[in-house]
């Protein structure tokens, strides 16, 4: 006969644990340096700044200022932040807008992966075009399609200089 220790429930038990801890251990490391990584990030690029309504935090990422610059010069400088056109005027609406736009935004220009020039998505086009409507709405109102919304115009097809004057 072979002399085979004897397996116990004790040994048994240890050896779950011990795997159960090492589990623990590595998915608690996870979670750590991508925290960390995370606040780093945001302290780095300024995030708490993204949270107010100034405008000179749209340009933390260079490759905003001329986008800034277009602004200053432009009608709505005195009137309209870059809040007031590009995030919805729903305050939930608002928080999901910022957020959505900020991880997007921030990947894109961390990875240098955008569009040069910038274009506008799809869903902030929307967006700015109900920033329109809402401060806009005793004159824009009698120029809506009443039959069906793919037939509205855009304002910004026509007004594209209002919110960022003529690039040079």
């Amino acid at each position: 006969m072979k002399d085979t220790p004897p397996t116990s429930k004790h040994s048994r038990w240890t050896k779950r644990i011990i795997s159960l801890g090492v589990i623990y251990l590595l998915c608690a490391l996870s979670v750590g340096i991508i925290s960390g990584l995370g606040v780093f990030t945001f302290g780095y690029g300024k995030g708490a700044s993204y949270l107010s309504n100034n405008p000179q935090s749209c340009a933390n990422c260079h490759v905003m200022q001329d986008y800034l610059d277009t602004w200053q010069k432009s009608s709505h400088h005195n009137v309209a932040t870059c809040n007031d056109c590009h995030l919805s005027h729903h305050p939930v609406g608002k928080w999901v807008t910022k957020a959505d736009n900020g991880f997007f935004h921030s990947l894109a220009f961390t990875l240098d992966n955008y569009h040069k020039p910038i274009e506008i998505k799809d869903r902030n086009r929307e967006v700015t075009q109900d920033a329109c409507i809402h401060c806009h709405a005793e004159t824009s109102h009698p120029m809506l399609s009443i039959r069906n919304e793919t037939e509205t115009l855009h304002c910004a097809r026509c007004h594209s200089d209002v919110g960022h004057s003529l690039r040079r």
